[in-house]
């Protein structure tokens, strides 16, 4: 397999992702409904299924696959959850920008550069039980990493990690802030999307 990934790995990953997240549609909307309104997997499989139409023409780089994606999942998801995970991609293109592979320090700051973005934009800090949970947990898994390999394995165990931390907090913002202590034992459904994500990434990589 190859240490890194050009831009055709990179659009062959994130097209991954995006069949990920579609394939988890029914996980997403029983998690959602647990706390909000079950729109969550509806929203995100029309934005990810946009993403996957996106990326049907080769993209000229690695980072335009990733704006690519971004902008359709922002422009298809609807409500918070498109502007949240299109910032993602679009905010985390930057660390990609004039390279011709995804390497270990890129990636890292692609998942630096997303969290404060999507911080940023959601107006959101960690521990207030959003998908912001398992994207920091991933970025701290996989600060230290020096191989894409083991960057992406971690960063996927972080992810999980935040999703299970979000059992324990009570929502502060969000749908499932009306909800108050009842969210308490229900995993974030954005949390999960964010596994979803880096579990592909993994898995793409280490294939």
């Amino acid at each position: 397999m190859p240490e890194n990934l050009d831009k055709a790995g990179a659009a062959a990953m994130l097209r991954g992702v995006a069949r990920a997240v579609i394939d988890k549609m029914d996980v997403l909307t029983d998690a959602d409904l647990a706390t909000g309104d079950g729109d969550h997997g509806i929203g995100m499989r029309r934005g990810f299924e946009a993403a996957l139409a996106a990326l049907e023409t080769e993209p000229s780089s690695i980072d335009a696959a990733f704006r690519a994606t971004g902008m359709a999942i922002m422009a298809n998801t609807g409500g918070a959850a498109g502007a949240v995970f299109g910032t993602v991609f679009t905010a985390g293109a930057k660390a990609f920008a004039g390279q011709d592979v995804i390497t270990a320090d890129s990636f890292r700051q692609f998942l630096a550069d997303a969290q404060a973005a999507v911080a940023k934009r959601g107006g959101v800090v960690e521990g207030q039980k959003t998908m912001l949970d398992a994207l920091a947990h991933a970025a701290r898994s996989a600060a230290d990493e020096a191989t894409l390999i083991t960057a992406t394995a971690q960063a996927a165990e972080g992810a999980q990690r935040g999703v299970d931390a979000t059992k324990d907090m009570i929502a502060t913002t969000g749908k499932a802030r009306s909800l108050g202590e009842r969210s308490l034992g229900h995993p974030d459904p954005g949390a999960i999307s964010v596994a979803i994500i880096m579990a592909a990434i993994r898995d793409h990589v280490a294939a």
